[in-house]
């Protein structure tokens, strides 16, 4: 029965589903939402996204993704 509310891989939505409201929520930041889902960054982004769930980058998160993309260069 569960599997007809969760899919095939009922342990893998159940871990999205508590990520997505503990970010919702602030209790965890975008990436460790991200890495307690399972998922890349963009996936979950696409996951949040897919929800309508508004996306609550932190400073700090927005100052690292920019040294990121400068390291790129």
């Amino acid at each position: 029965m569960l599997r007809e509310f969760l899919g095939p891989k009922p342990e893998r939505e159940l871990l999205l589903l508590a990520a997505i409201e503990l970010y919702r929520e602030g209790r965890l930041g975008l990436g460790k939402a991200a890495e307690l889902a399972g998922l890349s960054l963009r996936e979950f982004l696409y996951e949040l996204r897919k929800r309508d769930v508004p996306i609550n980058y932190t400073r700090e998160e927005a100052e690292a993704g920019i040294k990121t993309v400068e390291g790129l260069e």
